[in-house]
């Protein structure tokens, strides 16, 4: 399938997206979340992929949802009537695990992106924030709550209400990035990071991902309720046979995704 906004590429097991409006900064318009997510599902059920990345360029993750498109929206029943919204319920629901590789602008709706991805490697250029106050409104796509959960309240106070600005070093200290490379080397951080994760047990991989973020969604029993549940059900798997006799005789393991 041939797409306008965003570019594909496979690197060995990482599938990889690239957002591509360039000269709008990667503005999220409905196209291109349309376009980024039927990618996604598409790479979440191909078994020869492990992991996926997402990635804008060095200037520009995304700055922000396509403010052009939203500002003629008067009340709610604008915005459910077009989907724009919804479309990023389903990105909660990929399997595998996304990693996205930020720098540059890192805004709005692109900030809320990124947090919605399982893991974050940003470029020393990158700039994380959250300005939808200056536009008269807040961020509607999951800024408040994972922000909150992330760096915590005082900072998403600040961030959200006053505009401030996270630089690289600073998202990696308040937990929102897993790691800070060079501008040149970010990206290829992100994908060796990825292979790294599309080389695991692949079920366990899916199954661990949705345990974390039962914990990180829900209650501590809910989470150690899901857990439990989900270990047990991966000895009737393949997989956990292969690892554990892999481990017993020293040999490398032979996932089979089964």
């Amino acid at each position: 399938m041939s797409y306008k906004h965003i570019l594909l590429q496979i690197n060995d097991r990482v599938g990889i997206v690239q957002l591509n409006r360039p000269k709008a900064y990667n503005a999220l318009s409905p196209e291109l979340m349309l376009e980024l997510l039927e990618a996604l599902e598409d790479f979440d059920k191909d078994e020869n992929i492990g992991c996926i990345v997402i990635a804008g360029n060095e200037k520009a993750f995304a700055a922000g949802a396509d403010i052009k498109f939203m500002a003629g929206d008067t009340m709610p029943v604008d915005m459910l009537e077009n989907s724009f919204i919804d479309q990023w319920d389903r990105l909660a629901k990929i399997k595998k695990p996304i990693i996205a590789a930020v720098s540059g602008f890192v805004l709005g709706g692109g900030c809320e992106l990124a947090m919605a991805c399982d893991m974050i490697v940003a470029s020393e250029s990158a700039k994380f924030g959250q300005p939808e106050i200056n536009l008269g409104v807040i961020p509607g796509a999951g800024g408040t709550q994972r922000l909150t959960r992330i760096v915590g309240k005082a900072v998403a106070m600040e961030m959200i209400l006053n505009g401030r600005t996270l630089n690289a070093d600073e998202a990696l200290h308040f937990g929102l990035a897993n790691r800070v490379a060079p501008v040149e080397s970010y990206l290829t951080e992100a994908i060796a990071l990825a292979s790294e994760i599309a080389t695991r047990a692949p079920v366990a991989v899916r199954l661990a991902k949705q345990a974390i973020n039962a914990a990180y969604e829900g209650s501590l029993k809910t989470g150690l309720d899901l857990e439990r549940n989900l270990f047990f059900m991966l000895f009737s798997t393949e997989d956990q046979k292969e690892g554990m006799d892999a481990f017993v005789n020293k040999r490398k393991a032979a996932w089979r995704g089964r």
